[in-house]
């Protein structure tokens, strides 16, 4: 069985890590979480000329053609170097749901623009529920002549303030059950009637507030079918769960990487730290998380890659990796001593982001109960 990456594979991932090491710095990262966008737009033309925004969209909509799996192996990389902005809302929320579920003429309007860095797009999912259940669904869409009224709040929805356009997943009607009757629309941000406020949160990822208070939105920017949305939801958390992962271990790796290499510099009680049992342990079962966490990731990403089943892949990956993150930063901090838990070091910034991460499409103790669920329990 062959692991290894692939020479494009593993030419992306070398040009990924040399871009984003130059391009973004630490430096760049604090001041993007202080800033009102959360983004570069200067970074962002330069990631579009790189082809990242449009890598796994076919060529016919300007993109590179490229597969799920060069996706995981770039989102890696960002998450490696803590990339802040609006490419994965874009990309995974955004446009791989128009791939899978738009119609020609909505994939040639949008996904183009996506590809060329020219559109952010991101997906109002989560509402005071906080769940990712079709059952915490209701902000209700009502057919009004040839549009459709939306009203409600959503919540956590990413770089809701930047975007263009957002991918609103509504309750057009009651069905037998809480999947039925979900409907999604693309609402152009700037409609009448929509308010966005940023959230303060501990990863400072620009996660937002979105009321819909009467926002018109055309029949014609339905998104799939009506009443049918929710197995288009239901793939697209999926891969985003998948490639959320794969920002996580990225960030994991550097942790680690960080770790190990200060316990062989800092020298106390006349010799390096990691000459120590207990340091070496901390490495050591930092290393066996990472590890582990990234065959699984792995497994996983391919299977959602093919087109297989893969709800209990998908589920045990962000439940082991949402320990396995937490536990290599804290971890991490322990290995620097009072250094790492200041604001100016690095290994703070890694720490902060694995607990937002395990929140993002469900945390651990709900990746059980998916599991659980996939093995008759």
């Amino acid at each position: 069985m062959n692991l290894d990456f692939s020479e494009e594979q593993e030419m992306l991932r070398t040009s990924a890590r040399d871009f984003l090491t130059k391009e973004c710095p630490k430096t760049l990262v604090r001041e993007l979480e202080e800033d009102e966008k959360g983004y570069s737009p200067e970074l962002w033309r330069k990631m579009a000329e790189l082809g990242w925004m449009g890598l796994v969209l076919p060529e016919e909509y300007d993109g590179m053609g490229m597969e799920f799996m060069d996706l995981i192996v770039l989102l890696e990389e960002m998450g490696r170097n803590i990339l802040p902005g609006p490419f994965f809302c874009t990309v995974v929320l955004g446009g791989i749901t128009i791939l899978n579920a738009g119609t020609e003429e909505q994939k040639k309007e949008f996904l183009p623009k996506v590809a060329n860095g020219e559109m952010i797009l991101t997906m109002a999912l989560t509402e005071p529920s906080a769940t990712y259940e079709a059952s915490g669904v209701n902000t209700k869409a009502v057919a009004k002549d040839d549009a459709f009224v939306i009203n409600g709040t959503k919540l956590f929805v990413e770089n809701a303030h930047i975007a263009d356009y957002l991918i609103c997943v509504t309750r057009t009607s009651d069905g037998a059950s809480p999947e039925e009757g979900i409907t999604l629309f693309l609402v152009d941000a700037k409609s009448p009637g929509i308010k966005c406020e940023v959230m303060p949160t501990i990863g400072a990822d620009k996660l937002c507030e979105v009321v819909f208070k009467d926002v018109s939105v055309p029949r014609k920017n339905m998104l799939g079918e009506l009443d049918r949305g929710w197995p288009i939801v239901a793939r697209t958390l999926e891969q985003a769960t998948v490639a959320k992962c794969a920002e996580m271990i990225g960030g994991a790796q550097a942790a680690l990487e960080m770790s190990v290499a200060y316990a062989k510099e800092r020298v106390q009680y006349g010799r390096p730290i990691g000459s120590f049992q207990v340091i070496q342990h901390y490495c050591a079962n930092m290393w066996i998380n990472v590890d582990t966490g990234r065959n699984i990731l792995y497994e996983a990403a391919w299977r959602v890659g093919e087109g297989l089943p893969a709800s209990k892949d998908v589920a045990v990956a962000k439940g082991w990796i949402n320990e396995a993150y937490k536990f290599v930063a804290e971890r991490g901090v322990q290995c620097h001593g009072a250094i790492g838990t200041t604001r100016d070091h690095d290994m703070g910034l890694y720490y902060r982001r694995a607990k937002a991460a395990e929140l993002a499409f469900g945390d651990t103790d709900w990746q059980r109960e998916v599991v659980a669920r996939q093995i008759g329990l």
